[in-house]
């Protein structure tokens, strides 16, 4: 299984044969798997692991395609993959993209992008993973978390495993749909998902000259960068039943004694509590994340906290930030004619609303996750916002949409009712991932297409094409009427006419 050869898709392999439980040895697990591929073989569904011929993906097996059919031979394949490329004249990813698939209504829409506007475009290998609870589960809501750590575990043993070895800009990148799940005791599987790859997730406005903006002078953009690790994301919290004392411990792992502190002490009935926590090294990587993304934006970048109120909690993120400037960022900053500073998160707030925008703005995560949406409000609309999650290497991204799975439009395209769902945010997506993979390989001509099907969404939604949520941002939903606004494939329909006119020249 050694080379590009291992790089299989969840859905073909299946998730009993070839993703790795959690709670599976390694060596329990490569024997399954080798065992599996050799049924397999055996059965002649497939011919030959040699190559990367064999890398394959569900969402790809189709005859406009890269991925290989599991019925021809890998001559076979070349030549149909060459003879198709030649006539479509498709652009070459060399490098592999790995697609984490979500749910509902944004899973309906993330085909049409990859049929409409990607596949006649681009000769890419994709490594589909998916993070369907309907696909994984059957139900929604059953296995708290457990899911959200199998679909990394997934990345790291089947997608990350031949690549151990190699540098992480070979091993591509994480382009994600969106993974929002029913757990039992969070809407949200993403904030796991976050915390195990570590990071920032930085989310900036899309920015369109027909859609009105509730902050007026936010002529530029205001890109938050939030915090994607630990605090109340990964706090503990409990009910208090009755009358008692709360305390916190450290327990030293050299075994030297314990540090108390008493927290409060219920005397007139129970209460509730909370502990949460972070770390000095996930500080230093969403310090250095940010500081990277506004030098590379060429944007000041603003850090704000509560550190008056919480003097070691948010002080250690004060003076991590300020630590790591001084030492390794400022003369750069300098250079740029930008800067840095800290400021209080109340004050930073009322800045912010009279600023212009054009700054980057470092968050704790829940700042972070209120902020962002409050600043998408402010610039139009949530649907015309991008969201990426910077790892701390620097060369790992995962983009994904900054809105949620759609529930409501889903019912609908289940009655067999049409809909008019933005798609935008999950366009952008794809293309905020492509660039970056344009990036690590040096490939101008797939920044071209990014940059260029990114305009051409603005483009269409300027000209008066566009989904019913941003004609309710101009007329306000209760006068929006029948015929104002274009259905969801009818509007991306309008999106590749333009991106097609936009390629032509």
């Amino acid at each position: 299984m050694a080379g590009t050869a291992s790089i299989m898709c969840r859905a073909l392999l299946k998730t009993h044969a070839v993703a790795k439980p959690l709670h599976l040895a390694p060596a329990v697990y490569a024997q399954r798997k080798q065992t599996y591929l050799v049924r397999l073989i055996k059965r002649k569904k497939i011919e030959s692991m040699a190559g990367t011929a064999s890398i394959m993906c569900r969402a790809l097996l189709k005859t406009h395609a890269v991925a290989k059919p599991l019925h021809l031979a890998p001559a076979v394949y070349a030549q149909r993959k060459q003879t198709f490329a030649s006539k479509q004249k498709r652009i070459v990813v060399e490098k592999p993209v790995v697609e984490l698939d979500g749910d509902e209504m944004t899973r309906i829409i993330w085909q049409m992008i990859k049929d409409k506007l990607i596949f006649p475009y681009l000769q890419v290998i994709i490594c589909f993973c998916t993070t369907s609870f309907h696909s994984i589960l059957g139900r929604r809501g059953v296995l708290q978390y457990q899911v959200t750590f199998e679909i990394v575990e997934s990345l790291y043993y089947d997608l990350g495993l031949p690549y151990r070895d190699q540098t992480n800009d070979q091993c591509g990148l994480l382009l994600a749909q969106f993974l929002k799940f029913d757990f039992l005791y969070t809407e949200s599987g993403l904030p796991w998902f976050r915390n195990i790859l570590g990071g920032t997730v930085f989310r900036e406005p899309i920015l369109c000259k027909s859609i009105p903006r509730l902050v007026p002078g936010w002529t530029q953009p205001i890109v938050i960068g939030r915090h994607a690790h630990g605090d109340q994301y990964k706090a503990t919290d409990m009910v208090l039943p009755g009358n008692g004392k709360v305390e916190l411990i450290y327990t030293p792992a050299d075994g030297s004694a314990p540090v108390r502190r008493e927290v409060f002490t219920f005397k007139d009935g129970g209460g509730v509590a909370l502990a949460m926590y972070n770390t000095d090294q996930s500080i230093r990587d969403f310090a250095h994340s940010s500081f990277e993304y506004a030098l590379k934006m060429k944007y000041p970048l603003y850090m704000s906290t509560k550190n008056t109120i919480l003097k070691k909690y948010d002080g250690r993120f004060k003076d991590i930030f300020e630590e790591i400037y001084q030492k390794e960022y400022r003369s750069k900053y300098e250079a740029a004619k930008i800067w840095y500073e800290h400021r209080l998160i109340d004050d930073m707030v009322a800045q912010a609303l009279k600023s212009s925008g054009g700054f980057v703005w470092a968050c704790k995560n829940y700042d972070g996750d209120v902020q962002s949406d409050i600043v998408a409000q402010g610039y139009g609309s949530l649907g015309l916002m991008t969201s990426v999650l910077v790892c701390p290497d620097g060369k790992t991204i995962e983009a994904e949409a900054a809105h949620g799975t759609v529930t409501r439009h889903y019912r609908q395209h289940q009655k067999g009712e049409k809909t008019s769902t933005n798609p935008i945010a999950s366009i952008f997506a794809w293309t905020r991932g492509l660039e970056h993979r344009a990036k690590l390989d040096g490939n101008a001509q797939l920044d071209r297409f990014s940059k260029t099907l990114e305009q051409a969404c603005v483009d269409t939604v300027d000209s008066g094409k566009m989904t019913k949520d941003l004609v309710a941002c101009i007329h306000g939903l209760k006068n929006v009427k029948e015929g104002m606004f274009l259905h969801t494939e009818d509007f991306m329909d309008a999106i590749a006419e333009n991106l097609e006119k936009k390629l032509k020249v």
